[in-house]
């Protein structure tokens, strides 16, 4: 009997460091951050507990992608923050890889782009992780529910990075409107499509 639940014991160890490493999926409680924003302020997740739910977007300055869905973002969070959805933009990347992703370079697009939403440093690169990230720019809409944020949506903004005029799938907002109309995410994830998060090798 002792062997049996040491058994389990691990099992259950096992199947949580690899969800850990796998990040969060839809239905998953959000992890917390505290990041600094380009204001010089310290943004938590925990901040965000007045509201419906917050888009988390994993992205940064230099990706082609990032750029390309750039002023879409901008869009989701004029439409969508005074729902009760804000966007929080996050830089993953190490900039002694990439210059382009400094904070300062942050805080340079954020002025030129007139950003109407915080854009957070994961200087520490422990948050993507922590989420799954694996592409700028990469989605996780959490929803507040019973005092706790949960994920309802993971993966793209849209189906046509190249194009806004040719999208005919808006996977963020259809999930957005879903939730705020009380109604369950048909689509809770895709495939993001960016580039990779830049990580110093060791």
């Amino acid at each position: 009997m002792k062997k049996a639940t040491g058994f389990l014991f691990v099992f259950m160890a096992f199947t949580l460091i690899v969800k850990a490493q796998q990040g969060l999926e839809p239905g998953d409680k959000a992890v917390n951050f505290n990041l600094l924003n380009i204001d010089g302020e310290y943004v938590s997740l925990q901040d965000y507990q007045d509201q419906q739910g917050v888009v988390v977007i994993f992205t940064c300055n230099h990706c082609p992608y990032a750029q390309a869905w750039e002023q879409r973002i901008i869009d989701i969070h004029h439409e969508f923050s005074p729902k009760g959805f804000p966007v929080v933009a996050i830089n993953p990347n190490d900039s002694s890889i990439v210059q382009a992703d400094s904070y300062s370079a942050m805080q340079k697009r954020a002025d030129d782009k007139n950003y109407p939403f915080v854009y957070l440093l994961d200087a520490r690169q422990n948050i993507f992780p922590a989420y799954g990230a694996t592409k700028t720019p990469h989605v996780y809409l959490l929803e507040m529910d019973k005092d706790e944020f949960y994920v309802r949506y993971v993966g793209a903004i849209d189906n046509n990075y190249k194009n806004p005029e040719k999208v005919t799938k808006t996977y963020l907002a259809d999930a957005i409107n879903s939730l705020i109309n009380g109604e369950p995410v048909k689509t809770e994830s895709t495939k993001a499509i960016g580039c990779s998060i830049k990580v110093a090798k060791d």
